[in-house]
C-alpha cells in the first residue's frame, strides 16, 4: 500500500486495509446500535424495526455513490447523529400512565409526535447519517480491486457484529456506543476530524450519559428497562417496570396480586385435583407467576424467561423471593426452544403473559414470542403434559378475535374445547385453560369456549398461526395498508436519492444483476434468521450468531473465489445455488425440531448457509470484474433495501415460500448478468 492510500491519525499511519476494516466495522456497529437505541425510545419503531435497516441500506448505498466525488462528507457524520439523537430525546414516543393504571394496564397515553411525523423524519435523518458512514467506507473501498475490497469489508462487518454482540452481552448503557463510534472516527480521521464534529460527538455522548443516569434505567439485550418502586417501606409497596417506554410488568406480593387481579388464580381453579408435582412457567418475568405457583403448592417449578435483566430485577425486588426457593429452577431461554430441548413432563404448563414488545432484528415481522403461539407450539406443550396435565395461558389480549384465534388453535390441537374466562374490565384479559384429557380441566358454568356459539354470535375465528406464518397479531393473510404506504414512500425517497447522488439510472444498468442479487440475498438472510429462531430460539445470542454465520459464509465464498475462481465454471455455481434452494424449500424447518440438538444444528447450518455460500460465489465471481466497484456495491445495497421491502411478502406467503421469491430474483440476476461489467461513466 502506497503512502497515498494511508490516512494519518495523530502520528501513526493507518494502512488502507485497516482503514477499510475499521470503516466497515463502524458502519455496521452504528447501524445495529441505532436499531437498538432508536427502538428503545421511539415506540412507533416497536413494529417497524426494519425501517432503520432500510434507511441504513439506502444511506450506505448513497454514500458509496457519493464516494466517487470530491469532498469527504464523512467527516461530518457526528452532526447527523446529534440531530437524530436530539430529535428522539426531544420527542420520545412512549406510553405513560399513573401507578394504579399501570397495575391494570389501562388508560395509558402515548407521548411524542404522531407516527406519520416521527417515522418519515427518523427515516430521512438515519439515511442521511448513514450516507456519511457509507461514504467513509466507500472511499476506502475504491482504493482496492473489487474483490479485495469486498473481502476487507466483510472482515470489518464481522468485527462490527462481534463488537455489538459484546455490548449486548454486557448489557452496556447507551453511552458506550457513541464512545466506540468516537474512538473509531478518531482512528480514521485523527486531527482531520472537524472541531464541529468533535463537539457534536461529545454532545451525543453527553446526552447518552444523561439518559443513563436517570433513576432506574438499565439495559437488557432486548430493551431499555426502567424500574420504579412505589410506596416503599409500606405494605402496599410495588415496583413497576417499563421497557422501551411501555408498561411491561408489576412486581408485588403474590397474595396482593390475587386480590387485585384474581384471574391469575384461574388456571389452578380449573386444574381440579392436579398434583402440581412439576410446573413449567414460560414468561416467568420478575417471578410473580412463579410465586403464585409455589403458594398453590407446586413441588417443583421450571421458570423460563428470555430476558436476563427482567429476571434479575425479580430476584432483587420480588417480596416473595421465588427465585431463591430451592423448588425453582431458572432458565434464561426462549420458551419454544426450551420445549424443543426438554423431555420432562409437567402437571401444569403456563404461558404467563409472554408477550414481547420488540421485533427480532433482521426479520421485520418476527417478534420474540412469535413461535410460542403457533399450532405446532401448542402441540409441543401438549406433548409435555402428564396424563393429568393442564395447559393454560393468560394475557391482556385487547381484541376478541385474538382470543378466539388462540382458543380455536388450542381446540384443534387438543381435540376438545378449552375453558375461557374473560375479564373485559381489564382490556380483554382472558385465561384459556385446557386439559390433556377433557376431564383434567373443569370449566365454570358458561365458561366453555365453543366454536359454533362464537360463529353464531358473529364472532371472528381467524385461522391458527403456524410455524411458517407465525404472525399471531395479523388477523388476515394480507399486508396492512400502513405497511404498503411506508414501503411506497421508502421506494420513492430511494429513487430520488439515487438520482441525486448517482446521476442518471442508466449509469448503473451495468450492475442490474448485482441489484437482483442484493434483493435475493436480503430475503435469504431473513430466511436464515427465522430458521435458527425456530430451531434454537429467538434470543439475542442466536440472532447474533446467525448474522456472524452469514458473514463467515460470505467471507468463505470470497476466499474460494480468490483462490479457485477461474477454475470453477459459472454454470456449476448457478446449478449449486438453485440445488441448495430446492433442498432448503423441500425440507421445512419444523421437520428438524424432532432431531437431537447437535444433529439439528448441523442440518440447520447446511440447509441455511449452503445457499448463502453459493449465492456469494456467484456474487464474488461477478463482482471481481466490476470496473466501478463503488457503483456496483451501491447497486447491490439498493437491491438489499428492496429485498427488505419484499420481506413483507412473508405476511402473505410465509417464510418457506420466500425461497421461491429468492429463486426468481437469482434467475433474473443470471439472465441479466454479464461475464464482464461495462465501465460505468461518472458525471
Amino acid at each position: 500500500m502506497s503512502t497515498s492510500t494511508a490516512v494519518i491519525t495523530g502520528r501513526q499511519p493507518i494502512s488502507g486495509r485497516l482503514r477499510l476494516s475499521i470503516a466497515s466495522a463502524l458502519m455496521l456497529f452504528v447501524q445495529l446500535a441505532l436499531i437498538r437505541w432508536c427502538g428503545a425510545n421511539l415506540v412507533h419503531l416497536s413494529y417497524f424495526s426494519n425501517l432503520i435497516l432500510l434507511a441504513s441500506f439506502l444511506g450506505i448505498g448513497l454514500g458509496f455513490l457519493r464516494a466517487r466525488r470530491e469532498g469527504d462528507l464523512g467527516r461530518w457524520v457526528p452532526i447527523g447523529l446529534l440531530i437524530l439523537v436530539g430529535f428522539i430525546m426531544l420527542f420520545p414516543a412512549r406510553i405513560e400512565g399513573s401507578s394504579n393504571e399501570l397495575i391494570f394496564f389501562t388508560m395509558v397515553q402515548p407521548t411524542g409526535l404522531p407516527t406519520w411525523v416521527s417515522l418519515p423524519l427518523v427515516f430521512i435523518v438515519i439515511a442521511a447519517t448513514m450516507t456519511g458512514f457509507g461514504e467513509i467506507t466507500g472511499r476506502a473501498f475504491k482504493e482496492f480491486g473489487a474483490l479485495d475490497a469486498y473481502r476487507w469489508d466483510i472482515i470489518g462487518s464481522i468485527l462490527g457484529t462481534c463488537a455489538f454482540t459484546v455490548v449486548a452481552f454486557l448489557r452496556s448503557p447507551s453511552w458506550i456506543w457513541p464512545i466506540v463510534t468516537a474512538i473509531a472516527l478518531w482512528m480514521l480521521y485523527g486531527r482531520k476530524l472537524p472541531i464541529l464534529s468533535r463537539l457534536a460527538m461529545l454532545a451525543v455522548i453527553g446526552i447518552m450519559v444523561f439518559e443513563s443516569l436517570a433513576a432506574g434505567i438499565t439495559w437488557s439485550p432486548y430493551y431499555k428497562v426502567q424500574s420504579e418502586t412505589f410506596n416503599a417501606g409500606t405494605p402496599d409497596e410495588f415496583t413497576s417496570i417499563h421497557v422501551n417506554g411501555i408498561p411491561h410488568q408489576i412486581v408485588l406480593d403474590a397474595e396482593k396480586r390475587l386480590e387485585i387481579e384474581p384471574m391469575y388464580n384461574r388456571p389452578y381453579e380449573r386444574a381440579v385435583d392436579n398434583p402440581l408435582g412439576n410446573v413449567l412457567i414460560i414468561g416467568a418475568g420478575t417471578g410473580t407467576d412463579t410465586a403464585l405457583s409455589l403458594v398453590r403448592g407446586a413441588k417443583h417449578v421450571d421458570a423460563v424467561e428470555i430476558d436476563p435483566r427482567i429476571q434479575q430485577i425479580g430476584s432483587q425486588v420480588n417480596p416473595n423471593r421465588p427465585y431463591d426457593d430451592p423448588r425453582v429452577d431458572v432458565w434464561i431461554d426462549d420458551g419454544r426452544a426450551f420445549l424443543s430441548r426438554s423431555d420432562d413432563k409437567y402437571d401444569l404448563i403456563l404461558f404467563a403473559l409472554p408477550d414481547s414488545l420488540t421485533l427480532v432484528s433482521g426479520a421485520s415481522q418476527l417478534r420474540l414470542e412469535s413461535y410460542l403461539f403457533t399450532k405446532e407450539a401448542f402441540a409441543a406443550a401438549r406433548d409435555h403434559l402428564t396424563d393429568d396435565g393442564v395447559f393454560a395461558m393468560y394475557n391482556y389480549y385487547r381484541e376478541p378475535w385474538l382470543i378466539n384465534r388462540l382458543a380455536g388453535t388450542v381446540d384443534e390441537v387438543f381435540g376438545h374445547a378449552p375453558c375461557l374466562d374473560t375479564f373485559t374490565a381489564v382490556q380483554s384479559m382472558a385465561v384459556i385453560s385446557i386439559g390433556k384429557n377433557q376431564e383434567n380441566a373443569v370449566c365454570a358454568a358458561g365458561a366453555v369456549w365453543d366454536r359454533t356459539t362464537v360463529a353464531a354470535q358473529g364472532g371472528e375465528i381467524p385461522v391458527p398461526s403456524v410455524d411458517d406464518r407465525p404472525f399471531l397479531y395479523l388477523k388476515e393473510r394480507t399486508i396492512p395498508t400502513l405497511y404498503l404506504i411506508v414501503i411506497a414512500l421508502i421506494i420513492l425517497a430511494s429513487a430520488i436519492g439515487i438520482r441525486i447522488f448517482g446521476g442518471p439510472f442508466r449509469q448503473m444498468r451495468s450492475y442490474v444483476d448485482l441489484f437482483f442479487m442484493g434483493v435475493a440475498f436480503l430475503l435469504l438472510e431473513t430466511r436464515s434468521i427465522t430458521t435458527f429462531a425456530l430451531l434454537f430460539g429467538t434470543t439475542w445470542l442466536v440472532n447474533a450468531l446467525v448474522f456472524t454465520g452469514v458473514l463467515i459464509a460470505v467471507l468463505l465464498a470470497i476466499e474460494v473465489t480468490r483462490r479457485f475462481g477461474d477454475r470453477i465454471p459459472r454454470w456449476a455455481i448457478i446449478v449449486a445455488l438453485f440445488a441448495s434452494l430446492v433442498v432448503a424449500f423441500a425440507i421445512p424447518n419444523a421437520s428438524l425440531l424432532g432431531l437431537p440438538v447437535p444433529l439439528r444444528f448441523v442440518c440447520a447450518v447446511l440447509i441455511a448457509f449452503a445457499p448463502v455460500f453459493c449465492a456469494n460465489l456467484l456474487f464474488a465471481s461477478r463482482f471481481k470484474n466490476a470496473q466501478d466497484s463503488t457503483a456496483a456495491f451501491a447497486a447491490n445495497l439498493f437491491g438489499a433495501m428492496i429485498g427488505g421491502c419484499l420481506e413483507y411478502l412473508s405476511l402473505l406467503l410465509g417464510y418457506q415460500w420466500l425461497l421461491a421469491v429468492v429463486a426468481v430474483m437469482y434467475a433474473l440476476a443470471v439472465i441479466t448478468g454479464r461475464r464482464k461489467s461495462v465501465p460505468a461513466t461518472v458525471s
